[in-house]
């Protein structure tokens, strides 16, 4: 399941864009990515989010920040009040915006190493986020001027946030290839259902393959075939929890020949088979 590029638009008048999102129905599974880096608060809902190769459950509350081009969803089971909607406040900003911000004043200095962090996905502390709530849900009404004012302080105090949880260990991909290593991961995640040779990402790195593996252990902290069962696992979660496929349709689709070898890779990944993560999925719909 590759994701597809979402374009955003900023709001007249601003440099970034705010969605107040009410879902009767649910939030469905719409697995995608953005240039633009993503602030989400989630209320009154709960299910499983998606992020790189991250897939775990939230709740009322849930804060986090995507970085850009990371591809995310989040899936809904159940609303805490039956008579409310889902409701997703997001805040859309370009990586280059912030940096360009962080750059231009010492005080807003935190905001680069904000940046650094959000590559793999942060969730903030419950603490902070219930203690953010109401500035945040403020910036909703208030005009362009108040409001990048509240999102900067917003900003800030997320990036002191010590209790913030890196949720991926899969890096952003890049939009366009930029250098080697962009290179390579580009092809890995638009080719990861696929048999991936070494060979091949090494031409594309013009680098040998021993070359290509201290690259890539350099910017990924892993090796390449850990960084693929990591991307295949994942999409079989979203699988797994967003549709009825059977198993070893799934199993197949995201990039393996053998049943065995995926329900192997998985129970090590997720502590569980994928019989029993949809199983523990479902009883939560």
């Amino acid at each position: 399941m590759k994701p597809y590029l979402e374009k955003l638009r900023t709001d007249v008048g601003a440099s970034w864009a705010m969605l107040n999102r009410r879902l009767e129905e649910g939030i469905p599974f719409q697995w995608h990515h953005h240039p633009e880096m993503e602030l989400t608060m989630t209320l009154n809902s709960r299910g499983q989010r998606f992020i790189g190769d991250h897939a775990g459950s939230y709740d009322h509350g849930d804060l986090v920040l995507v970085g850009a081009n990371l591809p995310h969803s989040w899936y809904s089971t159940d609303r805490l009040d039956p008579n409310e909607p889902h409701i997703a406040l997001v805040l859309w900003f370009g990586q280059d915006w912030l940096e360009d911000l962080a750059d231009s004043a010492v005080e807003l200095r935190p905001l680069r190493d904000l940046v650094i962090r959000s590559r793999t996905g942060l969730k903030f502390s419950t603490e902070l986020a219930d203690e953010l709530r109401p500035q945040y849900e403020a910036l909703i009404d208030q005009p362009p001027e108040a409001r990048l004012l509240g999102l900067l302080q917003v900003l800030l105090r997320l990036a002191h946030d010590d209790g913030a949880i890196a949720l991926s260990s899969v890096h952003e991909t890049a939009a366009g290839p930029r250098d080697r290593i962009d290179r390579v991961l580009d092809h890995i995640h638009s080719n990861y259902s696929e048999e991936v040779r070494l060979e091949t990402l090494a031409e594309i790195a013009a680098l040998s393959v021993s070359g290509l593996h201290r690259l890539f252990r350099k910017h990924t902290q892993s090796t390449v075939s850990d960084y693929l069962i990591r991307l295949r696992i994942a999409d079989a979660c979203a699988r797994l929890s967003g549709t009825s496929q059977p198993i070893q349709h799934i199993a197949v689709e995201v990039g393996y020949g053998a049943l065995a070898n995926f329900n192997r890779h998985f129970r090590r990944l997720r502590g569980m088979t994928p019989r029993e993560y949809r199983k523990h999925f479902s009883r939560r719909l």
